[in-house]
């Protein structure tokens, strides 16, 4: 297969082709490398992307390679297609429930699936030029499409349509990603299954859909395919569905989702996989009950895999494990000139994090400390991150029991939204805010919001954190009203109650008696 028909992204259809010709056009003439290049960057996924961009703006001489599609997961098959699926899946939903805004719908509507994915690929079409080609190339970046190897402990050659380039530099960054994996349940490979890879290439709606796997993306496709109106099963190993966030928070999102008939197996043990005449046949234990059921498709959203395969990390001495490649906290692999960013070495696995990790390569790959610049540190991030199922999931900072395994006191204080106006005239009052204090001072150890908003809001959170400022200063700012990001205010209030002491009343209750005198 050539390199090119690698590259066709399915539907073969006019944003697909519009995608390409952005992300990896056919017609591509890798340049001829120009010297030694200050930062060569393997991989145009986010981390990628965000070196090559910012080095080249600096005056820095930078040479980019993807081997595949630039954009990496991101932009192709992970944050930019799942949004436009969520959305479109959200209208259905808001559709159904119209009646209680006094909005009858008669019968015979129709909802299109495949209008819906269109619309999805238009729109990535649209936002792929952002990740192009050419416009990386008008930036001053050289830009390399195709496979490519560490050959020596300063070059890096890279297989392309046109013949073999070998390119010299004096950094390097591994910004390579990862790819979705699957557990090793009997009779799955046999039977066939989606991932977060293909299953935004469906043209029509699976009418019985299996997701295993109830974290981040297995929740966030699950709910969507139930709300256009697939028959959707989610099985999950441990308990619940998202078991690494905040279970209340998770909970509130688990009786959305069984509202919009997701049937939750979580506990599942024995899972087996059988590819019949009717569908693929899935028998799992969950609670002590088996179950049997038929899907049309299966989507497997569990695990990542690094993408090491095929660097030649072996001959400069990078070292990598399951994990992927092992770094230390400025980015620096083994091999001290060569950096790592994204998730190919982070536990991180958000766009987010990608882009934070690119600057800190930058500082540390092309602004050496003994030149009086500091090294930056992974150690320094104020991570927020965000679930997009509905209500969703956002949460910066620590658990309560991070907190408490530290050895800090902790201070936990929750308001609900059912009692912000905003929320409840919007209908999305179901979800709160959550707060941790360190004890005996107003410093925010970490925030959970589970809100129709929630990766809207917790900025405020991470903000604060970044600037070391504590719940005092989110309590004595001024929020719009009426807004659903109040409730920020509201549970910082919570802190700053407590903390009214009774002495203090006591005593502003006989200063108020005397001034009336």
């Amino acid at each position: 297969m050539s390199q090119h028909e690698e590259s066709l992204v399915l539907p073969n259809d006019e944003h697909n082709q519009k995608l390409i010709e952005n992300v990896h056009p056919p017609s591509w003439m890798n340049p001829e490398p120009s010297g030694r290049y200050n930062i060569v960057v393997i991989g145009a996924g986010t981390a990628g992307l965000v070196t090559a961009v910012i080095a080249a703006g600096i005056g820095a001489k930078v040479a980019l390679i993807e081997r595949h599609l630039m954009g990496g997961d991101c932009l192709n098959v992970g944050c930019v297609p799942s949004k436009g699926v969520i959305r479109a899946a959200r209208a259905w939903s808001d559709l159904r429930r119209a009646q209680k805004f006094g909005l009858h719908i008669p019968p015979g509507v129709k909802y299109d699936f495949g209008q819906a994915m269109a619309r999805m690929r238009k729109l990535r079409a649209r936002i792929s030029h952002n990740d192009s080609v050419h416009r990386y190339k008008s930036l001053g970046v050289d830009v390399f499409i195709g496979n490519s190897r560490f050959s020596g402990p300063e070059s890096i050659v890279i297989e392309g349509s046109a013949g073999n380039r070998t390119l010299q530099f004096v950094k390097a960054a591994i910004c390579t990603g990862a790819r979705a994996a699957a557990p090793p349940t009997p009779g799955l490979q046999e039977a066939g299954y989606l991932t977060n890879e293909t299953v935004f290439s469906l043209t029509e709606l699976p009418q019985r859909m299996g997701v295993i796997g109830a974290g981040p993306i297995g929740c966030e496709l699950a709910q969507s395919f139930a709300r256009f109106g697939s028959q959707v099963f989610l099985i999950e190993a441990m308990h619940g569905l998202m078991p690494n966030e905040d279970r209340d928070a998770a909970e509130v999102v688990e009786q959305q989702m069984v509202r919009d008939g997701v049937r939750l197996l979580c506990c599942g043990k024995d899972l087996k996989v059988n590819k019949t005449d009717s569908g693929k046949r899935l028998t799992v234990d969950s609670h002590g009950r088996q179950y049997d059921v038929t899907v049309d498709e299966i989507l497997v959203g569990v695990g990542r895999t690094p993408n090491v395969d095929g660097l030649g990390l072996e001959t400069v001495g990078v070292e990598y494990d399951k994990s992927g490649i092992k770094v230390n906290t400025r980015l620096q692999t083994t091999n001290p000139r060569i950096y790592a960013a994204g998730d190919i070495c982070s536990k991180y696995k958000f766009t987010h994090a990608a882009d934070a990790m690119a600057q800190i390569v930058i500082q540390n790959a092309l602004f050496p400390h003994p030149f009086g610049f500091g090294y930056a540190s992974m150690d320094s991030l104020i991570m927020p991150w965000c679930t997009f199922t509905e209500p969703e999931i956002a949460h910066v900072g620590m658990y309560e029991a991070d907190a408490k395994a530290k050895g800090l006191e902790v201070e936990t204080y929750t308001y609900k939204l059912d009692e912000v106006d905003r929320a409840i005239l919007d209908g999305e009052d179901e979800g709160f805010a959550r707060i941790h204090i360190q004890k005996g001072t107003d410093k925010i150890l970490g925030a959970t919001i589970v809100a129709a908003h929630a990766g809207e809001m917790i900025g405020e959170f991470s903000v604060a954190m970044k600037a070391g400022a504590g719940a005092k200063t989110i309590a004595g700012t001024i929020h719009p009203y009426p807004t659903q990001a109040e409730v920020n205010k509201k549970v910082v209030n919570l802190w700053r109650k407590a903390h009214f002491t009774q002495g203090t009343k006591n005593f502003l209750m006989k200063l108020f008696s005397w001034m009336r005198r």
